[in-house]
């Protein structure tokens, strides 16, 4: 947002996202119709309308805002975002347990309505941790949980019993799969991903298989493995329509078209996925990695732009992304996905021929201290290919290059 504009963040999107396209206000009210299934006003009231949303007067309200969003192809929760709620960060604090209590219960293999509480409060703790916690702290306490609960199966349990043990376990193997790949632990991290299909598969829960799948694609994407990954998702794309992973199983299929090069797959693809999202209540807890924060969508669409070579919409989500995903205080909240967008930025900047920006932008990428390895050297690789088909030989590309090379060798 530009210094000394108070418009709401909103408004300021609105006018961004327009000016991305090339589109007068008009431009927008014809867009605006023709993604609504509803009988609108006339244009002339629309246009009025639009002026006075773009200018920070008035708010959408609940008819607008999802038509707005349409427009721009996004979903409602990103465009216009909710408040987020507050985490209870004391875990533990609803079962009136301490740690070593509870330890101590699950160590006597006592399975009662209390200690599964705990169990499923430090299941959600972990997965909330994924975005920012050291890798390596998260992966041996993620572990350990993961063999105290597994652990469980072994004594008498009720039928529900054993249902919730396999969903906690399946959380947590999840969980330790991503870090494993975070680590550049390919081996293991695909024998974590199927111990949780295996779990998610016995306890009958599409979510868990369904991230199994969604975790296969991501495997495949960031190895090359195109048609790989749209067939991971395709397996199971018929029993996530109504659930959170299938919008992150549809950004997957979506990244994979973008790089065959077939515009109106990712078309499809992103409209699957935004379908999904305008159909789910809004999460409770978006910090959990398995639930999808809709203000993700604008991630995803940033890639497809990328790669697609449209620059300007590109640009304009990669600084939606760093704005959603930075606290007021200026920490960030979600590492991996702002180093994505600096990524972003840096290639739309070569492409510009400003190499000095997109070698600072590229910089800023590498810079932050909780990253996933596979993910990260993918995109500035991709990064890269950029800058040396524009600039091959440059000796002011160097610094990044060799930052590059220095990050696949860890």
């Amino acid at each position: 947002m530009a210094a000394g504009d108070d418009r709401p963040v909103w408004a300021v999107r609105m006018r961004s996202e327009r000016d991305a396209r090339g589109w007068s206000q008009a431009d927008a009210v014809r867009v605006m119709r023709a993604k609504s299934s509803h009988n609108l006003p006339t244009d002339s009231t629309l246009l009025r309308n639009w002026r006075r949303w773009e200018s920070g007067e008035s708010r959408p309200d609940d008819f607008y805002a999802p038509i707005i969003s349409a427009a721009f192809d996004t979903v409602t929760a990103a465009f216009f975002p909710k408040a987020r709620p507050n985490r209870d960060d004391e875990v533990l604090s609803a079962t009136g347990m301490d740690t070593l209590e509870f330890i101590g219960r699950l160590r006597m293999s006592d399975v009662s309505p209390a200690t599964l509480d705990a169990i499923r409060i430090t299941a959600e703790r972990l997965c909330c941790e994924y975005s920012y916690a050291d890798p390596h702290e998260l992966h041996a306490e993620g572990t350990g949980w993961l063999r105290r609960i597994t652990s469980l199966l072994d004594g008498r349990l009720t039928l529900a019993q054993h249902r919730d043990i396999l969903v906690l376990a399946g959380w947590v193997a999840l969980l330790v799969g991503c870090v494993d790949y975070d680590l550049g632990r390919r081996t293991a991290a695909e024998a974590t991903r199927r111990a949780a299909l295996s779990l998610g598969q016995e306890a009958e829960n599409a979510e868990i298989t369904g991230w199994s799948a969604e975790m296969a694609a991501w495997f495949a994407l960031t190895q090359g493995n195109y048609r790989g990954a749209i067939d991971a998702v395709d397996q199971v794309l018929s029993t996530s329509q109504n659930l959170g992973v299938g919008v992150q199983l549809a950004a997957q299929r979506a990244k994979a078209w973008a790089r065959l090069g077939d515009r109106r797959e990712v078309e499809t693809a992103l409209d699957e996925g935004r379908a999904i999202l305008q159909r789910l209540d809004h999460p409770i807890n978006l910090d959990n990695h398995f639930v999808v924060d809709p203000q993700k969508f604008d991630f995803y669409a940033m890639d497809c732009c990328r790669v697609a070579g449209e620059d300007r919409l590109a640009e304009t989500y990669a600084n939606e992304v760093i704005r959603n995903s930075t606290r007021a205080d200026g920490t960030v909240r979600n590492p991996m996905r702002v180093s994505e967008a600096h990524l972003t930025l840096a290639v739309v900047a070569v492409r510009n021929r400003d190499l000095e920006l997109a070698v600072d932008e590229g910089l800023r990428a590498f810079a932050g201290k909780r990253r996933s390895l596979p993910s990260l050297m993918w995109i500035a690789g991709e990064t890269a290919r950029e800058i040396i088909a524009r600039y091959p030989g440059d000796p002011r590309a160097r610094v990044y290059l060799d930052q590059l090379r220095s990050l696949s060798s860890e």
